[in-house]
């Protein structure tokens, strides 16, 4: 298959705006964690609107994600990069300015929504302009932009809250994405390229009723989970066999709409004859169940148990994101070489730095205890940067194309529920042990860390077994060159 691609002599720069304003979508995840204290004596919200203010913008940036990247691959990755980024920062802008708890939720749904549209240009546009080595480079790049957001989330919180006071300084963790995004808007104007694509209709391009199912099908996950807190996994378990129910319906419509020679929201042919797609999505998402979870648990541990600021219980955890923001840069130059190899290796660091914490948890005392889990969250976090950006690499490698914005919807989907599924299930067990040992906190945290080290653990076994299979699938490769290039007798 020939390639006529030529590089745009400015796709570095172009790379480092669109990941600029991916860090701030993926960012307004985790940051407002550390806020909600200062949102409720602000604007006066109760527990559980507050809670949704957090829930309600992973609920909405989950369920476009797909719908964004194939918009994306439709209309033009960077036209939808520049609408969705002016949504985000008309509704960042919105959100600060909330005069109450109502509004303000409103405004985080919709601004999920913008940053779910957002979040996938960044995967296109990377299979857009860059190809063999670079595109390893770049997904290194974005690979850590997606581990670092998640992990110094609650550190930038944590300093805004700081600086800006607590009965206001919750409006500047919306505020901070206004100048940003306005940059990096004009910036994105002049430095991402325009490519020429046919023009495309909505009506026959866009799949309505997929994404109808689809939204449906991630609707009945996720809203559980994000209302667990509030009881949400008891009132709402029935909507678990009614998500399975439209996931079904949704694999038999994508398959339909293939046979019947139409532009499907996902083909499924992603996951079922690309190579290391499939198995590269599961390993993402069940390793988010792990890494994700334990934000929210160490800012329980440090903040209720031993009495720390949010800055403090923020700074407590940066080893993790200094050693996820070196080794995801490093790794991503390494991918060429090593492969699934760094995966499997990352994984490994991750297991064992979860279970030393949860063991120093354990026995050490808890008064040092942000000294203490330094060195094993360095080595986690070393971990977790060989893990992104080399198995986002690595999945979306043999991906056409054509499909890079909807394949890489998905994966962050994926991401997406599986950081639901963790912060529900961590921060349930964390508060169960507390509740059952009398305030134990290092008895809680210990327990959380094992659960998210069993996580970890089954992404790892199934790395493993990809590792295995990329190496079948390239002695089979070579055994086909060889044969062809026999000579017949």
């Amino acid at each position: 298959m020939t390639d006529d691609h030529h590089p745009d002599p400015r796709r570095w720069q172009a790379l480092a705006v669109t990941l600029a304003a991916g860090f701030m979508s993926l960012l307004d995840v985790s940051i407002v964690n550390v806020a909600l204290p200062s949102i409720q004596k602000g604007i006066g919200a109760n527990a559980g609107t507050a809670q949704w203010v957090v829930s309600g913008y992973a609920l909405t940036f989950g369920l476009v994600l797909v719908s964004g990247g194939r918009l994306g691959d439709a209309l033009g990755r960077r036209r939808m990069f520049l609408i969705a980024l002016a949504a985000f920062v008309a509704t960042s802008a919105f959100a600060g300015a909330a005069p109450d708890d109502t509004t303000l939720v409103v405004a985080r749904l919709l601004q999920g929504c913008a940053g779910g549209l957002l979040t996938p240009q960044n995967s296109g546009l990377i299979q857009d302009l860059f190809r063999g080595a670079e595109r390893g480079r770049a997904f290194g790049l974005f690979g850590a932009v997606v581990g670092i957001s998640t992990a110094v989330g609650p550190v930038l919180g944590g300093l805004i809250l700081a600086l800006f006071g607590e009965q206001d300084g919750w409006r500047w963790v919306f505020y901070v994405n206004v100048p940003i995004g306005v940059v990096a808007f004009v910036l994105a104007l002049r430095l991402v390229p325009k490519r020429t694509t046919r023009r495309a209709r909505l009506r026959s391009e866009i799949d309505y009723v997929g994404i109808l199912l689809l939204g449906l099908t991630v609707l009945g996950v996720l809203l559980p989970l994000v209302e667990s807190e509030q009881d949400g996994l008891r009132r709402l378990w029935w909507l678990f066999p009614i998500a399975v129910a439209f996931g079904a319906l949704f694999v038999w419509w994508e398959r339909r709409t293939v046979r019947h020679e139409r532009a499907p929201l996902i083909d499924v042919r992603l996951f079922t004859t690309t190579p290391g797609y499939a198995p590269g999505a599961s390993i993402g998402a069940i390793y988010f169940c792990g890494f994700a979870g334990i934000w929210l648990v160490f800012a329980l541990f440090f903040q209720e148990g031993l009495g720390y600021s949010p800055l403090q219980s923020g700074l407590s955890v940066t080893p993790f994101a200094l050693g996820s923001a070196v080794s995801a840069a490093v790794a991503g130059r390494l991918v060429p070489r090593l492969g699934r190899k760094l995966t499997v290796t990352g994984l490994s660091l991750v297991t064992l730095g979860l279970v030393t914490v949860a063991l120093l948890a354990w026995l050490g005392p808890t008064a040092h205890a942000s000294f203490v889990f330094a060195a094993p969250l360095l080595v986690a976090g070393v971990g977790g940067g060989m893990v992104i950006s080399p198995n986002t690499t690595l999945t979306l490698e043999c991906v056409p194309t054509r499909m890079a914005g909807v394949a890489g919807g998905a994966l962050q989907t994926g991401q997406r529920i599986g950081t639901a599924i963790g912060t529900a299930v961590l921060a349930g067990v964390f508060r169960a042990m507390v509740g059952g040992t009398h305030g134990d906190f290092p008895a809680a945290l210990t327990i959380s860390m094992l659960c998210a080290a069993g996580f970890t653990f089954v992404a790892l076994t199934l790395g493993v077994a990809e590792l295995r299979a990329r190496r079948a699938r390239r002695s089979d490769e070579q055994l086909q060159h060889v044969t062809m290039a026999a000579p017949s007798e």
